[in-house]
């Protein structure tokens, strides 16, 4: 049968066994249950939904390790190996990747794997007698603004995706839906489910007991972002509606916060293993389970290179989270980030800058690195920072450098204002554009966010003279010469395209 990988997701997820057309064999699996059976009281939604988020941990979906697909892509991180799994990982970051790549087609398949169990959960709801509305109310919520995400994630990558809202239960059904939808029309699908999140009655902020689970003011930061995105991105003919939608947004999150000012959380705090339940600024997570086998952290350890012992106590031997030059060089002398973020490992076979913003040294984590970090997808210096990003586009400068130097206050940085008086910031950052990128650069470093950002910030086109116009000794072995407007989106896998070229058509340039 020809059916792409994402036809086999929803094929072997929902479909019953295959018969030979005799009466005496079985038709379906005894020992199985199918997701149309599966759903008959609140309990099996609840649990349905908790697999929706457990799939979230998925490292080649959005989950603490999946930097590869974001991160390296940028000019933040990299690797200077390029023969490693036949140099396919190398691939991201040399601007080189090829439509058959494997770790592109698990990434693909990784971020359906999601959409397709939160569209299981929504339909299965329907079949359940809920005792109270709201409920199901905040169900749907959670499993739509998973939804939205993960597409927010597919149509920033790809542009154009299939748009799939729902389980698909026969074959047919998946090959009338296999097709590469407008990303216009995926936009407004983001936009309607998380529209749904922030009118639904989520609390603003989950309590202690529920952390890691959807709040309004999540819903609210996404949809903000998805507006300035879409502001940035798409037909410009909009772009002052989308403007002003992701200002209500993100001032709502911004207006909701549980804290008085940015400057009284230290920035340290916001990474500390021991108050990552706790700390306001924190918006969404991936929850992680210190010193279990199963759900523990590996992200302290992971990036820690050999001879050093600042993330984790699991000794190492490789060299670590890789750092681009051209990104240690971008700190501004006196920014406590940078100590935070980032440290020169002497080992002879590293001999580099590797990431420590993740760690957990704790007895509890031990030996073996099971750490307790969880993975911030949203907190509150990006919705800040995003802000500052929309008042500058709609034309309130003095309002965005209000916003920016929320930031910078925290960080002990000189306010805007004065930093651009010295020769050495105004130099590298001439516009408050790229001030505020800037900023965005170096506290969310190793967040995965540098690469959406760039794509905000840049039409295709000066994307290109940009990333071009980097030193290549400050870019590592990988060539930051290759980057062309082809590396704005990410090939379709060669799977999807050789076996449906015209509904599946391969991105230009590939």
């Amino acid at each position: 049968m020809n059916h792409t990988f994402l036809r086999v997701l929803c094929i072997c997820a929902l479909l019953p066994l295959a018969s030979c057309n005799e009466d005496f064999l079985v038709q379906t699996d005894p020992n199985a249950v199918s997701a149309a059976d599966y759903y008959r009281s609140e309990n099996d939604v609840l649990l349905g939904l908790n697999g929706v988020y457990q799939s979230l941990r998925n490292n080649n979906g959005i989950a603490e390790s999946s930097g590869l697909f974001s991160e390296e892509r940028s000019d933040n991180t990299g690797r200077n190996d390029n023969q490693s799994n036949a140099g396919e990982p190398f691939q991201f970051n040399d601007f080189s990747i090829l439509p058959s790549n494997t770790y592109l087609k698990s990434h693909w398949l990784a971020l359906y794997q999601i959409v397709t169990r939160a569209n299981q959960v929504l339909a299965g709801m329907e079949n359940v007698t809920f005792a109270n509305a709201q409920t199901k109310a905040q169900y749907q919520a959670e499993a739509k603004f998973i939804r939205a995400l993960v597409y927010f994630h597919l149509v920033r990558k790809w542009g154009d995706v299939p748009l799939v809202t729902r389980p698909l239960n026969s074959a047919d059904e998946v090959q009338a839906n296999t097709f590469r939808e407008k990303k216009e029309k995926v936009y407004e699908q983001i936009v309607a489910d998380l529209t749904e999140v922030v009118n639904s009655p989520l609390p603003d902020h989950q309590p202690v007991s529920n952390k890691g689970r959807v709040s309004k003011v999540a819903g609210l930061s996404l949809l903000g972002q998805v507006y300035l995105t879409m502001a940035t991105t798409l037909d410009q003919a909009n772009r002052t509606a989308n403007l002003n939608q992701a200002k209500t947004h993100l001032t709502n999150a911004y207006n909701k916060k549980a804290f008085g000012m940015l400057k009284d959380i230290p920035y340290q705090d916001v990474f500390d293993v021991s108050k990552k339940s706790t700390n306001p600024e924190i918006i969404f997570q991936i929850v992680y389970r210190q010193g279990d086998v199963n759900y523990a952290s590996n992200i302290a350890a992971s990036n820690q290179a050999a001879g050093e012992n600042i993330n984790s106590l699991r000794v190492t031997t490789g060299s670590g989270g890789n750092v681009k030059p051209d990104l240690v060089k971008e700190y501004e002398e006196g920014d406590p980030r940078k100590d935070f973020s980032i440290k020169f490992a002497n080992a002879s076979n590293v001999r580099d800058y590797f990431i420590t913003k993740y760690r957990d040294t704790s007895p509890a984590a031990g030996t073996n690195g099971w750490g307790g970090n969880d993975w911030i997808l949203i907190r509150y210096a990006d919705v800040i920072l995003m802000l500052a990003e929309t008042h500058l586009y709609l034309g309130e400068e003095a309002t965005a450098i209000q916003y920016l130097d929320m930031v910078r206050e925290r960080a002990k940085l000189p306010k805007y204002d004065v930093a651009k008086t010295n020769p050495a910031y105004s130099s590298k950052f001439p516009t408050l554009k790229l001030a505020i990128l800037h900023e965005r650069r170096v506290e969310l470093a190793f967040e995965n966010h540098r690469w959406f950002d760039l794509l905000r910030f840049f039409t295709p086109a000066e994307l290109v003279a940009y990333m071009q116009a980097k030193s290549q000794a400050d870019y590592g072995t990988a060539k930051v010469s290759n980057f062309g407007t082809k590396d704005y989106y990410y090939p379709i896998p060669f799977d999807e395209v050789k076996l449906n070229p015209e509904r599946m058509y391969q991105n230009p340039g590939y």
